[in-house]
């Protein structure tokens, strides 16, 4: 029980700290004037789930403008969720919670720092979470 205590304290500090780090001078990705071209093709799942069904239409909301529609990402705006790098293994679910709290600083991808997502209940991600989860088993992304 230790240990799991100490992991989840050195994530907390790592975190803050990684969030400090990240300076008012650094770049942040841009929500973009005009439409670009998606990074990935994808198969959309038909019939989402009620909570994926919930979670599109939060995603259309506040993360499709820069990640595009259906999570395909854009062009010199920023990447594709449905992408095996974000696949459960690599990126769990707890990393979008933060990623939406607390921003992200470019380490994947050449698109700049992800800002906060402002206006989003840690339920509402959830329910993105579900949207983008069906997506990506829907692609062969488990």
């Amino acid at each position: 029980m230790r240990a799991v205590q100490l992991f989840f304290i050195v994530l907390g500090v790592g975190g803050l700290a990684y969030w400090f780090t990240m300076g008012s001078d650094s770049q942040v990705a841009q929500v973009p004037e005009e439409p670009t071209s998606a990074i990935v093709e994808i198969v959309i799942p038909e019939p989402l789930s009620a909570n994926a069904q919930v979670g599109k239409a939060a995603f259309e909301a506040k993360c499709s403008a820069c990640h595009g529609v259906n999570a395909v990402g854009q062009n010199d705006v920023a990447p594709p969720l449905v992408h095996k790098i974000y696949e459960p293994s690599h990126h769990a679910d707890e990393s979008f919670q933060r990623a939406v709290t607390l921003g992200v600083r470019q380490h994947h991808w050449p698109f700049g720092n992800m800002p906060p997502v402002e206006g989003l209940t840690r339920d509402e991600v959830t329910m993105i979470i579900a949207y983008v989860r069906e997506l990506q088993r829907a692609n062969g992304i488990n």
